[in-house]
């Protein structure tokens, strides 16, 4: 399953690549991670609940960035396991900055097994560019002063 957007922010690009490589944001503004454990550079154990249509999971897994080349780009790699399947997941995300603001353009592709693609397997398209929404508005939330 392939996903690929954009989405723009009122902020500089390096802004916004110090939230995406904060794991604390990380934590708050993934589509659901419960809890993102630093485990080394760029790299995290994750508790993640999902739901696909009826089907709902708990899995824990890992969360990786790879291919950094500040601030322009960087690739979130995403595996887990649980009782519903398992999920295995790619995005990149490419920062290019226009006038003062940051246009970011991600593609995704993801892998899932289990009862909750066989059930869930006509939903995920649409879960997943939801779950693309709501990442980069919780993003952009992170950008208000607290």
């Amino acid at each position: 399953m392939k996903v690929e957007g954009s989405y723009t922010f009122a902020a500089p690009r390096e802004r916004i690549w110090a939230l995406l490589n904060d794991p604390d944001v990380l934590a708050r503004v993934t589509p659901g991670v419960k809890t993102l454990t630093p485990q080394g550079a760029d790299a995290y154990k994750a508790k993640i609940e999902l739901a696909v249509g009826p089907v709902k999971g708990a899995y824990d897994g890992t969360v990786r960035i790879t291919d950094k080349t500040p601030p322009e780009r960087m690739t979130l790699r995403v595996e887990g396991g649980g009782k519903p399947g398992t999920i295995r997941a790619t995005g990149e995300l490419r920062l290019e900055e226009q006038d003062g603001r940051t246009v970011v353009n991600y593609t995704g592709d993801a892998q899932i097994t289990g009862l909750i693609a066989g059930i869930g397997h006509r939903l995920i398209g649409g879960v997943a560019k939801q779950m693309a929404g709501e990442f980069f508005k919780a993003v952009e939330k992170e950008l208000r002063p607290r």
